[in-house]
């Protein structure tokens, strides 16, 4: 259809250009997604035994979005810095 404009959704939103961006290469920014997922994951679990361990999602979060979509919209919202490991 003309004149329509997709409105991405999921691992589409935000753009991959975007992410680019703040991190050094394309692994970089897969290793810093998937650690901040498993920590968003760690902190829903630990909701229910009482612990604070762990940093909730820092953005607001819809119903079953994935810890790696939200882990994502942090990075490009500029919550997260990626730094480098000195070696």
């Amino acid at each position: 259809m003309a004149g329509t404009v997709a409105s991405p959704e999921g691992i589409t939103n935000p753009p991959i250009d975007d992410l680019l961006v703040k991190t050094d290469s394309k692994y970089a920014l897969v290793i810093f997604a998937a650690k901040r997922a498993r920590q968003i994951n760690a902190y829903y679990s630990q909701l229910g035994e009482g612990l604070l361990e762990y940093v909730g999602p820092l953005v607001e979060t819809h119903v079953q979005e994935k810890p790696l979509s939200v882990a994502l919209r942090e990075i490009n919202t500029g919550l997260l810095v990626s730094e480098p490991t000195g070696e």
